[in-house]
């Protein structure tokens, strides 16, 4: 056979599990694995979905726990469709390992995936979702006390070509194609109908126009300046260790204003949840209500202030520049406001709302730029808060890695040797340059010593003072003699 060819080698019929070389795993995985099969994670997500399975019935399903570490691995990998966590789940021999899968049996596919998460419902993620602030609790790192609420906007999966009218389900393109023939064009081009659409005010409005594939979101502008359907994601998170303690999802253009109660009860209906759940040691490190909050000044409102001052929650909401206001028959609002007002400008408050853009700006960068859900490859809100809620589990959860193993996701592990290798470097760097003004100030030190023992000696001082009583003219070695002084 030529060298380096092997189109003529015939293959093996039968290999055995012995000549597969066992992966050694990823040690993150590993000790995330170890972390969830301590704390009996696969048993509880199966005692929890058995309503959801039929024995004898159908093809055999993808267990429950395989299923959800799948969706952490999506977080972990920062993948955003269920077809790509397929794919790299079948791709890697650390995953398989992660998932439990022996070498004879085959990951799920993306169909599987996605067959599994409509058949097990929503309050079964929520309960998942919960059990990781369990174990966020049981590490001391969920207080309840102080929370923080924050939204952003995903990138919706419908196109804004596919709108029609919420009345009679006209196409857009129809509705432009009569507005032109009333106005006198009997054929319109498409220059003419972009034309037309152009000098149109309020041609967006979500109270006309739905996308029929897609009805729960909503058009509104992004962040880049591009007008897209999209969803709002808001987070309430833990102000003390940073762990987000709920999720919630609304059309894209609802006001902040409009969302936080909902949030808000999300958030305490969870922490119940996990006060009750968890021994009682762990539930007496909880608070047993919310009694702070903290928003940015898009929540900022008469109504908003007023309700969580009734709710006896302290608010630290940032203030919008709006000059004077009249507070005639508002005085309730008028005390909230003016409250909060004082305690923003406090030294707690100033601390607070500092703290707010780490901590409530960070889960947004973690669970989507980086965990790659910025834009939502699912349709319908219940489906999305599924896929969110373990999503965001992941993000608690590498919070709990980041205090046992140091590192928060696998990749952080890459960079680890060259840091070392980098930190080793600059100290070989600092101890030469020690060394060498080290061995500079002992040269020194010698030398100062061995003119300080020539001085003292008695020749050494004769030998001086002869030499600075002698004129320099007559300075002979053989001549010894004063000049009087």
């Amino acid at each position: 056979m030529a060298m380096g060819k092997n189109g003529d080698e015939q293959d093996e019929l039968f290999v055995t599990h012995e000549s597969l070389r066992a992966s050694g795993g990823h040690p993150f995985y590993d000790v995330l694995d170890k972390l969830l099969r301590a704390n009996s994670f696969d048993g509880f997500v199966e005692d929890l979905c058995a309503k959801f399975y039929a024995d004898g019935i159908g093809r055999p399903g993808t267990p429950p726990g395989v299923y959800f570490r799948c969706l952490l691995v999506g977080f972990f990998e920062g993948i955003d469709s269920e077809r790509g966590i397929a794919w790299r789940v079948a791709d890697s021999m650390s995953l398989r390992s992660f998932l439990g899968l022996p070498i004879s049996k085959n990951p799920p596919d993306h169909s599987t995936l996605s067959r599994t998460r409509r058949l097990i419902d929503l309050e079964t993620h929520k309960h998942v979702f919960t059990w990781i602030l369990g174990l966020l609790a049981k590490a001391d790192l969920l207080s309840g006390k102080t929370i923080g609420v924050d939204g952003t906007s995903l990138e919706a999966n419908a196109a804004l070509r596919s709108i029609v009218r919420r009345e009679d389900g006209q196409t857009y393109e129809d509705f432009l194609t009569g507005l032109a023939k009333v106005s006198g064009i009997e054929t319109p081009t498409r220059q003419d109908l972009a034309r037309l659409d152009r000098k149109r005010p309020k041609k967006g409005s979500n109270k006309e126009w739905v996308n029929p594939y897609e009805p729960d979101a909503q058009i509104m502008k992004m962040k880049d300046g591009r007008t897209h359907f999209a969803h709002k994601q808001e987070n309430a998170v833990d102000m003390e260790s940073g762990a987000v303690v709920a999720v919630t999802i609304t059309g894209g253009a609802e006001h902040d204003t409009r969302t936080i109660e909902k949030t808000l009860e999300e958030a305490e209906n969870n922490l119940q949840d996990v006060r009750e759940k968890t021994d009682e040691k762990t539930a007496k490190r909880i608070a047993d209500r919310i009694e702070e909050t903290v928003l940015d000044k898009g929540y900022h409102s008469n109504a908003v202030i007023a309700a969580l001052a009734e709710a006896q929650i302290r608010s630290y909401v940032s203030e919008p520049q709006r000059g004077r206001r009249r507070w005639d028959g508002k005085h309730d609002e008028r005390d909230a406001v003016y409250a909060n007002r004082r305690r923003i400008r406090g030294e707690r408050g100033k601390r607070l709302l500092r703290r707010r853009g780490e901590l409530l700006e960070r889960p947004f960068a973690h669970a989507l730029e980086t965990g790659g859900m910025r834009r939502i490859h699912l349709r319908r809100h219940d489906n999305i808060l599924k896929r969110l809620l373990v999503h965001v589990g992941g993000l608690n959860l590498a919070l709990l890695m980041r205090t046992i193993f140091g590192v928060g996701k696998p990749r952080c592990l890459q960079a680890r040797p060259d840091l070392l290798r980098a930190l080793l470097a600059r100290l070989r760097r600092l101890i030469d340059v020690t060394l060498l003004v080290w061995a500079a100030i002992v040269e020194r030190w010698a030398r100062l010593r061995s003119i300080l023992a020539g001085i003292a000696s008695p020749d050494s001082i004769e030998q001086i003072a002869t030499t600075r009583c002698r004129p320099r003219s007559l300075a002979v070695e053989t001549t010894a003699f004063t000049t009087g002084c």
